[in-house]
């Protein structure tokens, strides 16, 4: 199968669970065999444009014709099987969609957010739930400046989630959704159904799985609001001030609140910030770990930590609610606390790290969970069928007829029929 990967990457300043996902899927697919080229940008690179190429940046958002041309140019030269979407924010947009029309190549998206119902794609306003754009108009967004706080930089979201609805809902064969939480909150909102289908991301075995009963409590990801970390220092000032647990939180990443991460960190025996983990440092560090602590506030739509601690064999503390509610089975593959609440989070690290029994067989059934639902096998599998669904066509397509200019999804079927791709190679 011949797959084009379409991706924006984002800052290598800070982790991106996405990046990583596109780069495992990538690699997975290249080692069975199939052909796959990528297509991407990388916001990395904004930093070195010109005043004026900055400035031009939230233009992009909504709609970056050069893409456009670019992109149809290279499908049609190379006739790839599928195009496999992933992030089109800042650089690419979905103009991206109009190309693979304009090429007669069915598309792929994998959703890894919220951002087809959520300017920001979070479902999170001031640290607390929020659905007031979902199936309705992106202005709260804006009023509200939920992204980067700002109204004006929420602007171009607001924009393209409004314009490009209906090129997204009819110009994508097939939507991944990487959980079955997140497929429901999309439906809810109107999304097609038909072509929601549920793919869990999968993680590679680590090759490293933990020996003994763990040296540290961890937390690994994006130091932001959204993902727990004020949560988590509070709740461990609370461990603390009983006694603690009698190993250290090692905290891992970077992000928005480091400097206040570094601070709080300061001169405490029982907490050390190790900044930015390169892979093989974090593998390591899950390896070595109690238990592994996601505490997001936001409903996170899969939530990779997890399932990476599931493969070294530790258990997880993770937030009850979102996808962490069908990737932890509480009080067998770890334990879920009370979202958005410090004493329950405290309440659930002191059971995981005071009892070595228990939690040894909580690492154990994680273990058996991951291979039986997350493993790169599983993966791959899930992943061709959803291709190969897409290249056949999805059942009763054309029904939702894309904005003028975009074609539409009998043509791209008839385009692919004769060619004589219309399955898989």
């Amino acid at each position: 199968m011949h797959v084009l990967v379409v991706h924006n990457r984002y800052s290598s300043g800070q982790p991106s669970g996405e990046n990583k996902v596109v780069d495992q899927e990538v690699a997975l697919l290249r080692e069975a065999g199939h052909r796959v080229e990528v297509f991407e940008r990388r916001s990395d690179d904004i930093a070195d444009r010109s005043l004026l190429g900055k400035v031009a940046v939230p233009l992009l958002v909504p709609w970056n014709p050069s893409v456009r041309r670019e992109l149809t140019a290279r499908l049609r030269a190379d006739r790839p099987d599928v195009v496999h979407v992933h992030n089109v924010f800042p650089l690419l947009s979905p103009a991206v969609l109009a190309a693979c029309a304009d090429a007669g190549v069915p598309a792929v998206a994998t959703l890894h957010n919220y951002t087809q119902v959520c300017p920001p794609g979070t479902l999170q306003r001031d640290g607390r739930p929020c659905t007031e754009c979902v199936g309705g108009s992106p202005l709260p967004a804006v009023r509200h400046g939920c992204y980067r706080n700002s109204s004006l930089a929420t602007v171009p979201l607001a924009v393209s989630l409004s314009v490009n609805r209906r090129r997204w809902w009819s110009g994508v064969e097939r939507f991944l959704c990487i959980s079955a939480a997140q497929r429901d909150v999309l439906v809810a909102a109107g999304m097609p159904a038909e072509r929601l289908a549920v793919k869990h991301n999968f993680v590679p075995d680590p090759g490293e799985r933990r020996a003994g009963a763990g040296e540290h409590v961890l937390y690994l990801g994006r130091l932001a609001e959204v993902k727990g970390v004020r949560l988590l220092m509070a709740a461990w000032d609370e461990i603390a001030a009983s006694g603690g647990v009698g190993v250290p939180l090692v905290i891992a990443g970077a992000g928005p609140l480091e400097s206040e991460v570094t601070a709080w960190a300061a001169g405490r025996d029982d907490v050390r910030y190790v900044g930015l983990y390169d892979a093989a440092e974090s593998r390591k560090a899950v390896a070595r770990s109690v238990a592994v602590v996601a505490p997001s506030t936001w409903l996170e739509a899969f939530g990779l930590v997890v399932v990476e601690a599931m493969a070294a064999g530790v258990p997880a503390v993770a937030a009850g609610h979102g996808a962490f509610v069908e990737l932890v089975e509480d009080g067998v593959t770890g334990l879920l606390h009370q979202p958005g609440e410090a004493a329950s989070l405290a309440s659930c690290i002191r059971r995981i790290a005071t009892d070595p029994d228990r939690n040894k067989e909580l690492g154990r059934a994680a273990r058996n969970r991951y291979e039986q639902g997350f493993s790169p096998a599983v993966g791959l599998e899930r992943l061709v069928d959803e291709y190969r669904t897409a290249i056949a066509g999805r059942p009763g397509g054309g029904d939702s007829p894309p904005p003028q200019g975009n074609g539409n999804a009998d043509s791209r079927r008839g385009a692919r029929a004769s060619r004589g791709d219309g399955g898989s190679k």
